[in-house]
């Protein structure tokens, strides 16, 4: 069989698609860790704790209920859209019907969706980077044109209405805005997050916020909707959300989209056709989640803001690498431009990295600690680190990654 024949095997527009590389990062961890190799992984956002009793009960006993065992409405049960509706106005401070909200399974889809719901062949949809790597990714897919506004550390990675101005073009389409942002941790002020709304609501664009880390900020910063700092954008914000990282239930897949009733018809309509309902159990357990105390979320936010500062203060130890201290999310984003070009003696001879993806891999080949780098999520240069994962871990892996990167010439 050729080459030309093998490739025509696979349609261009999946072939496109590049594998989640954070996803990629912590599968090649725990396959290493699974061979007996003592790796450490920053990889994944995945916290460490379990998932609340109280959530996990209400699943159980889900489970048990004959009528949690049929097809239900592809947009999600009753139950769980008066849940998250209640949810959104309770933290959020935004008024939505039950009707306005599409549970889907997990986050992810409800990205998928939202663009494949908005965006025509051509239509650019603006995205501040650093970025999450399934953004791009599910706007290619719905064929849509995803343009880049970079914002680096010397701007605390936030981006300005200059630099949007400067993206904005006559195929402008869509605003993507993530506060709290992974992978970066910058969470935007009450009076940007205002600011960036009018601007994209004078100019007539849609807002699609991604706000699945609105608990986890530290330092007294407040999380802001843009839906409701910006009331100027009316019917043309969707906001996605879901409750894994709030509640560590990053394995349960549980997200939604929240919309104008038409968006939200339109996207039932898409995944009634590609995976009908989610899992009813899971569905309840994120209603018991969503209804239920944030007892659990607030314990896990200290130990998360501990474990911030003990890697943040690590990493800005070793010469080369600068590591601002994020605000949100469980994330730093580290600046090792310094390091890039620099030779590090290895068990095959000296290595002069020149790129952060072959620093990320120099790094797992000597001292098995798994990192993401810049460019999965954007510019070569960075490097992403989850603080997700336990103390002892973190401090061991720190302790690695300061060991070798001391030792550059």
């Amino acid at each position: 069989m050729s080459a030309g024949t093998t490739a025509a095997r696979i349609s261009q527009r999946i072939s496109a698609i590049a594998e989640s590389a954070t996803l990629a990062v912590d599968a090649k961890a725990k396959a290493l860790k699974a061979a007996g190799r003592p790796v450490i992984g920053f990889g994944a956002g995945e916290p460490d704790f379990p998932t609340p009793d109280y959530i996990v009960q209400a699943a159980i006993e889900a489970a048990s209920q004959p009528k949690y065992h049929r097809y239900s409405p592809a947009g999600g049960l009753p139950e769980l859209k008066k849940a998250i509706a209640d949810k959104t106005l309770r933290d959020s401070g935004y008024k939505v019907d039950p009707s306005q909200v599409l549970v889907t399974n997990g986050g992810k889809q409800a990205v998928y969706n939202t663009f494949a719901t908005l965006v025509d062949p051509g239509d650019e949809v603006i995205i501040p980077t650093p970025f999450w790597t399934t953004y791009p990714e599910a706007i290619r897919l719905a064929g849509g044109v995803p343009v880049e506004v970079f914002a680096g550390p010397e701007q605390g990675y936030l981006v300005t209405i200059e630099q949007l101005e400067a993206a904005l073009t006559d195929k402008t389409k869509i605003l993507l805005f993530v506060s709290p942002s992974n992978p970066t941790g910058a969470v935007y002020s009450p009076e940007q997050v205002a600011e960036i709304g009018k601007w994209a609501a004078a100019k007539g664009l849609w807002v699609v916020t991604d706000e699945i880390y609105e608990h986890l900020t530290y330092d007294g910063v407040e999380f802001t909707s843009i839906a409701t700092a910006a009331p100027e954008l009316d019917d043309k914000v969707v906001i996605l959300n879901g409750v894994a990282k709030t509640y560590a239930m990053t394995g349960w897949r549980v997200g939604w989209m929240i919309g104008p009733a038409d968006v939200i018809k339109a996207a039932t309509n898409l995944q009634s056709h590609a995976t009908s309902n989610v899992s009813n159990i899971m569905q309840v357990a994120a209603a018991a989640a969503l209804t239920g105390p944030l007892t659990a979320v607030d314990e896990m936010k200290v130990a998360f803001d501990r474990r911030r500062k003990a890697i943040v203060a690590g990493l800005n130890a070793i010469d080369g690498v600068e590591c601002p201290t994020p605000t949100g999310a469980f994330y730093v984003y580290a600046d090792v431009r310094g390091l890039l070009g620099k030779e590090f003696e290895t068990s095959n001879g000296p290595v002069r990295p020149e790129t952060s993806a072959e620093l990320a891999a120099l790094i797992l080949d000597e001292v098995e600690v798994a990192i993401v780098p810049g460019e999965a999520f954007g510019p070569s240069g960075y490097v992403r680190l989850s603080y997700a994962l336990g103390d002892e871990d973190l401090a061991e892996g720190v302790r690695r990654i300061q060991e070798f990167l001391g030792k550059a010439k």
